[in-house]
């Protein structure tokens, strides 16, 4: 039935006295500003509604979005039947109605029939469910409306069947040229009246309006609506008028939804990462919005266990102190106790070294080695008759109240769970540990009847295999793998003597150390500092099992004499330690040392891609500028011939040729996944770094800093590392 007269002149009314948030509704998708994410040329949902192809949505996002907006433009582009519901108002009863209608229209005229629900999370499990036949059939296309988190609030069945799209809050652009356009525009806007919206104002009402449109529009019409123009008919709107409109940011949070868990992970995030002032900031933001103080102490009492633990003992203390005394004194004083914990927690040192319980856990449910040592168990019951307890060592007996002896089960001896680590209490408390471990396996081997050992050789060592087991606990998955490799085919004398080069870790002395016991090990190390912290290492051996150490950087090697002959050379060398200057004399120097038919094992792992490529492909992802790339692809050209020179090593096999080796390479490739990080960062563009040196030499500074800016633009994304490891094994034929 058309309108008659009376009911066109009441539309037209009604449009005039709508609020201005209305009245500016977008009505295509040229109007509608933001969310460029979905929406710009090209996107997926703006092709589908240009092809009139949309399915199933759900339209996820804070308030102010544009989310019933766009849904709008999609009923003004589409050729199927539009209705809407609002799911505050709507029943099951409501929906029957609407899916008979659209069963009639597309059984009598082909029509096909879009349902809106605006605020579909508001809809029950039975509502949902009477919903799900017709959409899977097809009999409706649903575009569903929610400042929720649809993974959550909406049906899963609905959830599966449709697409779902997250709206952004508008940026400060967004909002600006809503701002002006509402000002210009005649029809809907205010562009038939002089109003002059001084710059701070306008960007207080920006700021204030977080994102969201509705906000900034309500303000601008009630500071123009309520101040009268001066004598020229002019509307000043100054700063002072723009705050009375828009007095308070609306401040984005509901108890039960993303706003929740997402301001709740950012503060503790926060106090792990010891940021105090953005700690204050998130924390503020809850108390602000009304959360329950009670759940904020719950929550920073799991941080001051998981996160900070025996760094900081007192953390809990402080935190459970804090929570029972705001139950004494509550708001608003209560504050002052929410803010105290949440700063302790956030300036005491770090350590999840707690962790090493769960560990432990998973050991409890997948090992065979259950049993509890004889001296361990209750002697109250069964001394006599089976001797439970027999052999127990009575700590406060002894000086320290402290003895070494067995505790764990017999097959789980050198079994590590915790870590402790190097901050704060436990820090101090580091070595002592360590020191006790030693001596913890030293005492095991008093009872060795109990338990088989690690390894085969010299039962009377037993220790030093444990010490050794630790080492390989500790290293990385990678190592652990690469050290085989390198020492693969070796057949080991008890007493040769072995020359380790590669000093940064004792990982690639394992296998010497532990199958040489008569001979003897010399680890060489490329610095004073790395022979220090190594020695720290080895000094938890008994002085009879450690290896020798020596530097390059003293000239030790220089110094070794006719009396230090090796039968076994091997380590890994570093790619800037085979192209360094004096590699010719460190060969001449190795050479010297070992004996007829001697062994050699060496491990060099190059770049087959340098850096730049992985982050020019993120580059190319996304709009940058032309100098950008530019930069990355004279990097890359660089890299090419680096890794090129890298790859062949031509020098060091000429060298040990030419001072009597027989040689020969075996070589394979890797696929390692890194993370543009910090340490990253510094590993390439550090002061004296090799790859700065090698291939950023003719970079000026300007140009190191602009690389820099790439690279923190990309923190947290991946990108593969494509090494080439190669072995040289080789055979010394020349005395």
């Amino acid at each position: 039935m058309g309108k008659d007269l009376f009911s066109y002149h009441g539309d037209q009314l009604r449009e005039a006295q709508a609020p201005l948030a209305d009245r500016m509704r977008p009505r295509t998708l040229d109007e509608f500003e933001g969310q460029d994410g979905i929406l710009a040329q090209g996107r997926l949902l703006r092709r589908a509604i240009a092809a009139d192809r949309i399915g199933n949505l759900l339209l996820h996002g804070p308030p102010g979005v544009g989310k019933t907006t766009l849904a709008r433009i999609i009923a003004g582009h589409t050729r199927a039947h539009f209705t809407n519901l609002n799911a505050v108002l709507a029943g099951v009863k409501d929906i029957r109605q609407e899916v008979e209608s659209a069963q009639n229209r597309l059984n009598r005229y082909q029509l096909r029939t879009i349902l809106f629900i605006d605020e579909v999370h508001r809809f029950n499990s039975a509502q949902q469910d009477a919903l799900l036949p017709w959409v899977e059939n097809g009999t409706l296309s649903l575009i569903g409306a929610t400042t929720e988190n649809p993974f959550f609030e909406v049906n899963k069945a609905l959830v599966s069947r449709s697409r779902i799209f997250r709206l952004q809050q508008l940026n400060t652009n967004d909002l600006n040229r809503l701002l002006i356009r509402a000002l210009k525009d005649e029809e809907r806007g205010y562009g038939k009246l002089s109003v002059s919206l001084e710059e701070e104002a306008a960007n207080h009402l920006v700021d204030v309006a977080n994102g969201d449109a509705r906000s900034l529009l309500n303000a601008l019409e009630l500071a123009v609506e309520t101040t009268l123009p001066d004598d020229n008919g002019i509307i000043h709107i100054n700063l002072q008028i723009a705050e009375e409109s828009i007095q308070e940011r609306a401040i984005l949070y509901d108890k039960q939804g993303d706003a929740h868990f997402d301001t709740i992970s950012a503060f503790i995030k926060s106090l792990r990462g010891s940021d105090p002032d953005a700690a204050l900031f998130w924390l503020a933001r809850m108390v602000e919005a009304g959360e329950n103080p009670r759940f904020i102490f719950r929550r920073m009492l799991i941080a001051a266990a998981e996160d900070i633990g025996l760094a900081d003992p007192q953390a809990i203390v402080v935190v459970e102190s804090c929570a029972a005394s705001f139950e004494r004194i509550g708001l608003p004083e209560g504050l002052y106790l929410l803010a105290q914990a949440a700063l302790y927690l956030a300036s005491a040192e770090k350590s999840n070294s707690i962790k090493g319980f769960f560990h432990a856990l998973s050991i409890v449910r997948d090992s065979k080695h259950q049993e509890i040592p004889n001296h361990l168990r209750d002697s109250h019951r069964d001394k006599e008759e089976f001797g439970d307890g027999k052999g127990y060592k009575y700590p406060h007996d002894f000086p320290k109240n402290w003895v070494p002896q067995q505790y764990l089960p017999s097959g789980l001896q050198g079994e590590i769970f915790w870590e402790p680590g190097h901050n704060g209490w436990e820090g101090e408390l580091r070595q002592k540990i360590l020191d006790r471990r030693v001596s913890q396996l030293a005492a095991v081997n008093e009872l060795a009847e109990d338990y088989p050992l690690v390894f085969s050789h010299s039962p009377e060592n037993s220790d030093f295999d444990r010490w050794f087991q630790r080492q390989l606990n500790q290293q990385n998955g990678r190592l652990n793998v690469l050290r085989e490799r390198l020492w693969s085919g070796v057949l080991w004398q008890h007493c040769q003597r072995v020359l380790v080069i590669g000093g940064r870790s004792l990982i690639w002395a394992v296998d010497p150390l532990r199958k040489v016991p008569d001979g003897g090990v010399t680890i060489l190390c490329e610095t004073v500092k790395e022979k220090t912290r190594l020695s720290a290492q080895i000094d938890l051996l008994d002085s009879t099992l450690q290896p020798r150490l020596i530097t390059k950087e003293n000239g030790e090697l220089k110094q070794l004499t006719n009396k230090d002959q090796f039968e076994w050379v091997g380590g890994r060398l570093s790619i800037e330690e085979v192209n360094s200057a004096d590699i010719s004399i460190f060969c001449q120097l190795v050479s010297r040392q070992c004996v007829k038919n001697a062994g050699l094992r060496l491990l060099i792992s190059s770049p087959l891609i340098g850096p730049a490529a992985g982050l020019n492909s993120l580059l190319s992802a996304e709009n940058s500028s032309d100098d950008e790339h530019s930069l990355l692809l004279t990097i890359i050209r660089k890299e090419e011939s680096w890794i090129q020179q890298n790859t062949h090593n031509l020098i060091l096999t000429n060298e040990l040729e030419a001072n009597g080796w027989e040689l020969q390479w075996e070589e394979w490739e890797e696929n390692i996944s890194l993370q543009f990080n910090s340490s990253i960062e510094q590993r390439w563009l550090g002061d004296n770094r090799p790859y700065r040196c090698l291939v950023l030499e003719s970079f000026s500074q300007a140009q190191i800093e602009e690389i820099r800016k790439i690279i923190k633009r990309f923190y947290g994304k991946y990108f593969t590392q494509n090494l080439l490891h190669r072995r040289l094994i080789g055979v010394k034929k020349l005395p």
